[in-house]
C-alpha cells in the first residue's frame, strides 16, 4: 500500500513539488560552463559577437528549452518513447550516409534545411535511454545471460558501423565505451569484458591496415611522435601545447592570446577551445573548469545511486559517463595525452548538435532525479 501511494503521489506530483526536487547546483553549473563558453567564443572572434558567441547563445536558449522539457516531464514519457528515439538517432545516422554532407573530411553532417545536425552526437543520448528501458526491470539472473546481451550489442554495432564509416573514430569509441560501461553496471559476466578485450587486441593489426583511413593512422604516429612533422600532421597538436603552455599559472589575459588571436591555434572554437581558454585564463582557469565538470559528475553519480528506480538509475549514469568520455578524451587529446580525434568539449566547443544533445541528456537525469522516489512498473510499457 506504502509503494503505491509513492507511486500515485509521484505521478499526481504538481509543478511546484517537482520544482522543490529540483538539482540547482547542477544547474547552476551547466550554466556557469556555458557562460564561460560564450565569453571564449567572444574571444575567439576577435572580440566580436559574431561569428560564434551570438550563435552558440541563440542555441543555449534552445538547448534550455530542451532541458527544461525533458526535466519536467512525467519519466514515463521517456520510458515509452526510448525505443522510437533510438529509431529516430538511427535513421538519422542511415540518412547520413547516403545524403550527408563533409566537413572537416568527414560524412557526418545531415542538412535539414534550415538547421545542420550531427546525429551522431544525439545516437549516444538515445542508446542511453534505449539501454537504460531494455535492463530495467530484468532480474539479476536474466542479466548474467549472454543471449539477453545480443539486443543491446546489435543497438550498439549498428550505429557503431555507421559512424566508423563516415569516419569518426572519436564518437565511435566513446559510443562503445559508453555501451560497455552500462554493461558493466548492470552486472554482465566479467570474464566477457576480457575476452572482449583480447578480441581486439587481435583485431588491432587488421583495422591498422584494412579499417583506417591514412590520415588516422598518421593521426597516432603523430601522437607517438609529434615533432616528426610540426608543419603538417604535428601542426595542431604542436600549437595546442605551445597556447597552453604560453598561458602559465594565471594566463595572458582574456582577449590576449597570441596564438590563438593570431590564429595559430587551429579549430580554436571547437576541438581546441580548451587550450585557448588556458592561454587566456592559465592553469588557474583550467583547474577551475575541471572542477566543475567534476562537480558536475560527482552531482549525477549521486543522483544515480539514490534513485530508487531502475531506469533512472542506469539513465544517470549512462549519461554521467558519456560526459566523462566527452571531456577526458577532449582535455588529453589538445594535451597530447591521446591521438587527435574529433570530439568537443561540453558544453564549451561551438556548435549546436553536441550541446543540445548534452542539455537533453542533462533533463534527463535531472526527470530521474524529480522521480527518484517513483516506483516504475513494466506494466503498460
Amino acid at each position: 500500500m506504502a509503494n503505491m501511494t509513492r507511486v500515485s503521489n509521484a505521478n499526481m506530483m504538481s509543478f511546484s513539488e517537482k520544482l522543490e526536487r529540483f538539482s540547482w547546483p547542477i544547474f547552476i553549473s551547466i550554466c556557469a560552463v556555458l557562460g564561460i563558453s560564450v565569453l571564449v567564443l567572444f574571444s575567439a572572434g576577435g572580440g566580436n559577437w559574431q561569428p560564434y558567441a551570438l550563435s552558440q547563445l541563440l542555441k543555449i536558449f534552445l538547448g534550455l528549452g530542451v532541458f527544461f522539457f525533458a526535466a519536467f516531464s512525467n519519466i514515463k514519457t521517456w520510458i515509452k518513447s526510448a525505443y522510437v528515439i533510438y529509431a529516430i538517432a538511427l535513421l538519422f545516422i542511415i540518412l547520413v550516409t547516403f545524403v550527408g554532407f563533409t566537413g572537416m573530411g568527414a560524412q557526418r553532417w545531415l542538412s535539414l534545411g534550415f538547421i545542420n545536425i550531427q546525429p551522431s552526437e544525439f545516437i549516444k543520448i538515445a542508446l542511453v535511454l534505449a539501454l537504460a528501458r531494455y535492463f530495467a526491470w530484468m532480474n539479476s539472473v536474466e542479466l548474467t545471460q549472454f543471449k539477453n546481451y545480443i539486443i543491446p550489442l546489435i543497438m550498439l554495432f549498428v550505429p557503431f558501423g555507421l559512424i566508423v564509416a563516415q569516419p569518426d573514430l572519436g564518437t565511435a569509441i566513446s559510443l562503445a565505451l559508453i555501451s560497455l560501461g552500462i554493461f558493466y553496471i548492470v552486472g554482465a559476466n566479467k570474464k566477457w569484458f576480457i575476452i572482449a578485450a583480447i578480441l581486439a587486441l587481435v583485431s588491432a593489426p587488421v583495422v591498422w591496415f584494412g579499417g583506417m583511413h591514412d590520415y588516422q593512422r598518421e593521426r597516432i604516429i603523430t601522437f607517438i611522435n609529434p615533432e616528426n612533422d610540426v608543419q603538417g600532421a604535428g601542426y595542431q597538436i604542436t600549437q595546442a601545447k605551445i597556447a597552453f603552455g604560453s598561458g602559465g599559472f594565471l594566463g595572458k589575459g582574456y582577449l590576449s592570446g597570441t596564438q590563438s588571436q593570431q590564429s595559430f591555434l587551429p579549430e580554436k572554437q571547437t576541438d581546441f577551445i580548451f587550450t585557448m581558454f588556458g592561454e587566456e585564463f592559465g592553469f588557474l582557469g583550467a583547474f577551475f573548469l575541471l572542477l566543475i565538470y567534476t562537480f558536475i559528475i560527482i552531482i549525477l553519480f549521486w543522483t544515480a545511486k539514490t534513485c530508487r528506480n531502475r531506469f533512472g538509475q542506469l539513465v544517470c549514469f549512462g549519461f554521467m559517463l558519456n560526459f566523462f568520455i566527452y571531456y577526458f578524451i577532449n582535455i588529453s587529446m589538445v594535451l597530447g595525452l591521446l591521438p587527435t580525434v574529433g570530439v568537443p568539449l561540453p558544453l564549451m566547443s561551438f556548435g549546436g548538435s553536441s550541446l543540445i544533445s548534452l542539455m537533453f541528456g542533462f533533463g534527463l537525469c535531472q526527470n530521474a532525479r524529480i522521480h527518484k522516489d517513483q516506483q516504475l512498473s513494466s506494466k503498460g510499457f
